[in-house]
């Protein structure tokens, strides 16, 4: 956009080429990524600390002046604390103190052994968990224990319990009638009682252990500890009753399942010996039948006859053998008769003797005839012997014949017998099973019965507990903790105080003041004021010298133009912080010089900055005084963001007198081409969202799109002082022309003699 018609006065065809618009280009992501960091940005820079100026920013915090507003007000916060130590004191010294005493309680869970029963015997119990010991918790605070401990300790005689004994005060009274508190006239004795009881009770469970505390208080340290010992003894006798209560109820419920068994039992073992008469199936020896028991007995003869008759046949067989082969006869049967024995020694008695006469007799001699005779003789009669006795075997073996065959029929017909009967003896042993189970159960709760009368007539029956630790006297008050209580008192005092004073100093230092360079259109001349100068390094030798000027501003030095001037930039940053979202983008551009234009849009743009978030972007970098007064003269600036060397986050710096963020045009000899790209378009329009404000030094605008200026925004003129009114008025029509949404026209600009002013005054 060019902008050099301002001065020449062009036609329309000059404006018209000015309002042509280059073609964007579309980039939605890195619109969104560039808004995103600007926000980013915006959000983490932290406002900035002045310590060059003699007055506090509003919104800053001043240590130094907190510091000093705590030690003007001392007073306001020893007092209030010494008071609050005192009433802690004595509130401690008149509240009757409570004494602890604490008792402990192992749950093990474990029974003597010789009183459990006998199939427990050999079982491991089970450990107890976390939820079995609670559970015995809340048998310790239980109402029937509270009542027997109670009772046992009189303590509904004691005011200390039943606060209607020493009368109650009229405040308790007034508290109870608006609904504070309870009444306690209308609430029994008993509860009464119960609730201070435990008020001062206190049962829990060690963490990772069975062991329970019981901790009581009183105003009688012996009463406290008598307490807790009765509470721990009252458990115990509790679970003991409780386990003698259980046994009395099972002996009687027992006793009376006994009676109706054992009447059952004679019904089943009468049915059963009944069915057994009616069927004839009597038991013999062994708990048979008789006749399985006669078939068994049967069965065994047979074999035995079977056997006999076998081992007849087979000696009688092996004898004849022998015989008919004439072989000698060594059979046992043979051998051992006593017939044969005799025949054989008189057999050996030949023998010897015809050995004997042979030796001195021939073969034909008389004597030798007659002992082989003899001999012969005794042979035959041997034989016939062992005939005989083969024969009655034989006779043996036909008689055991004869008897396997009587058992054998004597067998069948008691097989066909017991199979007549299996029916009955089925129905029988259904019976007998009956009465056997009936029997079993009888002698189950007979044997339950006896333990459970004997356990109920033992004074020590098995508990789940068992005391560790008894509870002494103590001496010492556990209520009220007097230390605790003072120093909480008199430290929370003491920082209530103070805060109270901090709050009114920073409610002070933040407040909204009136600056002192707003002047009434009327005041005549500026009074001098003391300011102290700030001299930085990197501000432009040309301006170096108005900024580090020590002497005090004279009247002479503020003329009632200089006032003029400060006075319609801040009627402007009025007009534009009224106008709001419609006044978002500020063009700042003109035909001055451009050091005058850079500090009018400073000028302007500190004045927003007071009250929103605002930036200054750099277009013209025609005056070095953005970088003199940004924090970091050396930072990025469009140029290299364009370029990808820089992001948001490192090209925008802040300002050093004020809350304003800075945002320059690039470091020094950059290539202003760059500036004409289309993303400088997005990176404005992410800065728009980002800041309320966003002041754009366009210089003389020589160089830039008009997109870039002027869509959705409003021009800020700073004419050359020299411009004619008609020029003036030109150019508003022009600027109009091409695009922008209101013109404002400045009288002249802020001129380089009154930087200090400028730079210091507007930043205050």
């Amino acid at each position: 956009m060019r902008l050099a018609f301002w001065r020449a006065g062009k036609d329309q065809a000059v404006i018209a080429r000015a309002v042509s618009k280059p073609k964007a280009e579309a980039a939605p992501k890195v619109e969104a990524k560039v808004e995103a960091e600007v926000e980013t940005k915006v959000e983490s820079r932290p406002a900035p600390v002045l310590t060059k100026q003699p007055q506090v920013e509003s919104g800053d915090i001043d240590l130094h002046a907190l510091g000093a507003a705590l030690a003007r007000r001392r007073g306001w916060i020893i007092v209030p604390t010494v008071l609050a130590l005192v009433a802690s004191v004595a509130v401690v010294n008149l509240v009757t103190p409570r004494y602890k005493s604490e008792s402990r309680i192992l749950i093990d869970g474990r029974e003597n052994v010789f009183l459990r029963p006998s199939s427990d015997r050999t079982e491991e119990r089970q450990a107890l968990d976390a939820e079995a010991v609670t559970s015995q918790v809340q048998l310790v605070l239980s109402r029937d224990l509270a009542r027997e401990i109670i009772k046992k300790n009189k303590l509904a005689e004691r005011p200390e319990f039943d606060p209607v004994l020493q009368g109650i005060s009229p405040l308790k009274s007034l508290a109870a009638m608006i609904g504070i508190g309870r009444d306690p006239f209308s609430m029994t004795p008993e509860e009464r009682v119960l609730d201070a009881y435990y008020e001062r009770l206190q049962a829990y469970a060690v963490d990772k252990s069975r062991v329970i505390v019981v901790e009581f208080q009183s105003a009688d340290p012996e009463l406290a500890a008598r307490v807790a010992n009765s509470i721990a003894d009252g458990y115990l006798v509790l679970q003991q009753g409780v386990r003698q209560e259980q046994a009395k109820n099972a002996s009687q419920w027992l006793a009376g399942e006994i009676e109706n068994l054992r009447k059952k039992v004679s019904d089943a073992e009468a049915k059963v010996e009944d069915f057994r008469s009616k069927s004839s199936l009597f038991i013999g020896t062994n708990n048979t039948t008789l006749s399985n028991q006669q078939m068994g007995e049967v069965n065994t003869q047979l074999n035995n006859a079977r056997s006999m008759k076998a081992d007849a046949e087979s000696k009688a067989r092996l004898i004849r053998e022998m015989l008919q082969s004439g072989k000698p006869i060594e059979a046992s049967e043979v051998v051992n008769s006593e017939l044969m024995r005799r025949l054989s020694e008189q057999r050996v008695t030949l023998r010897a003797q015809l050995a004997e006469q042979s030796s001195t007799l021939l073969g034909n001699h008389p004597r030798i005839k007659e002992l082989k005779a003899q001999l012969g003789d005794l042979d035959n009669q041997i034989r016939d012997e062992a005939a005989k006795i083969s024969r009655s075997l034989e006779s043996d073996a036909r008689i055991a014949s004869g008897r396997v065959d009587g058992m054998t029929v004597s067998l069948e017909q008691l097989k066909k017998q017991a199979a007549s009967t299996n029916g009955q003896d089925v129905q029988l042993r259904a019976l007998e099973r009956e009465a056997k189970a009936q029997r079993d159960l009888l002698e189950t709760y007979l044997a339950k019965y006896r333990e459970a009368n004997t356990r109920e007539t033992i004074d020590t029956a098995p508990t789940d507990g068992r005391i560790i630790s008894r509870a002494i006297v103590s001496n010492t008050p556990a209520y009220p903790k007097k230390l605790p209580i003072v120093l909480i008192a008199t430290i929370a005092t003491l920082l209530l105080s103070s805060g109270v004073v901090v709050t009114g100093e920073l409610l002070r230092q933040t407040a909204p003041r009136a600056v002192a360079a707003v002047l009434p259109a009327q005041a005549p001349v500026r009074r001098a004021a003391q300011v102290q100068p700030i001299v930085d390094p990197v501000i432009d030798p040309g301006i170096a010298p108005a900024l580090a000027e020590p002497a005090p501003l004279q009247p002479a030095m503020m003329s009632d133009v200089d006032v003029t001037e400060f006075t319609e930039i801040e009627r402007l940053a009025d007009s534009l912080r009224a106008a709001g979202a419609a006044a978002k983008k500020i063009t700042v551009l003109g035909t001055a010089a451009g050091e005058a234009i850079t500090l009018s849009t400073l000028t302007l743009a500190r004045h927003l900055a007071r009250e929103a978030r605002v930036v200054v972007v750099d277009l013209a970098a025609s005056s070095p005084t953005i970088a003199a007064v940004s924090v970091d003269a050396s930072a990025s600036g469009l140029a290299e963001l364009m370029q990808g060397e820089a992001s948001f986050a490192q090209i925008i710096t802040r300002d050093k007198l004020s809350r304003l963020h800075l945002v320059m045009a690039g470091r020094p000899c950059f290539d202003r081409s760059l500036l004409q790209s289309p993303r400088v378009t997005l990176a404005i329009d992410a800065l728009l969202r980002a800041y309320d404000h966003v002041l754009i030094d366009a210089g003389s605008a020589s160089d830039l799109p008009a997109e870039l200026l002027t869509a959705h925004a409003r021009a800020v003129v700073v004419p050359d002082a020299s411009m004619a009114p008609d020029a003036r008025t030109l150019m508003c029509e022009q600027l109009r022309a091409v695009g922008f949404s209101e013109v404002t026209m400045l009288s002249k600009p802020v001129q380089t003699s009154n930087a200090t002013d400028a730079l210091r005054v507007v930043a205050a």
